[in-house]
């Protein structure tokens, strides 16, 4: 009994084990973006597979390589981040790739990139009226950063730390994100600036504040 209790043991455990191997999977897939020459562009991808799958971003079906573009792996290795800046146009406008692969096979998953300038930009395009300010707190104290956006239709704010999206369904809770805050007092971000001008000449002056409302 002893002889053949021992094949029928190994042949489960040979079982169990090639069933652990699983091909690769797309959690979170990059999403097409639209740029302004001169501004960043962040396109995200992640995956899961077992063994774990290897990420790697093409550009026209090949690997990217360039100083403008960097590769900011997430910590726990379930995939990158291809930021990209300055953004320059035409030459960054593509089709990109996102390829996870393991040993048991390999996917792909494309995005494409538009680039305009300045005055190709259209109305309505989102703009951040308000950006995150340079904070020092206390340790064990809590810090609310700011970010407001206009455009038309709404936009939708994504907060990143170190180059990586930040998780708020994954932090025990200490990082939160909302989409209304405080009333924040009004600031000029453009001030009005003296001008001179000869006698019966025309000038503009131009005075811009944010705040909350």
């Amino acid at each position: 009994m002893v002889h053949v209790a021992r094949p029928l043991l190994l042949l489960l455990a040979f079982f169990l084990r090639a069933d652990a191997e699983t091909p690769p999977r797309f959690t979170r897939t990059p999403v097409d973006q639209t740029g302004v020459s001169g501004g960043v562009a962040s396109f995200i991808c992640q995956a899961t597979g077992d063994p774990r799958p290897k990420i790697v971003w093409n550009k026209k079906g090949k690997k990217v390589s360039n100083q403008r573009f960097e590769v900011i792996e997430f910590d726990d290795g379930s995939g990158s981040v291809l930021r990209i800046q300055p953004l320059r146009t035409p030459r960054d406008e593509a089709v990109y790739e996102c390829v996870a692969s393991n040993k048991v096979d390999e996917i792909i998953v494309s995005t494409r990139l538009t680039v305009l300038r300045e005055d190709q930009i259209p109305r309505g395009f989102p703009t951040i009226d308000m950006g995150p300010q340079l904070k020092v707190v206390e340790r064990t104290r809590t810090a609310t950063m700011l970010c407001a956006a206009s455009g038309n239709p709404d936009p939708e704010i994504t907060w990143f730390k170190d180059f990586l999206p930040v998780d708020t369904s994954n932090n025990n809770g200490r990082i939160k994100q909302l989409r209304s805050v405080r009333r924040v007092p009004p600031r000029f971000s453009i001030p009005p600036t003296n001008h001179e001008i000869m006698p019966g000449g025309s000038v503009n002056i131009t005075c811009v504040a944010v705040g909350s409302p």
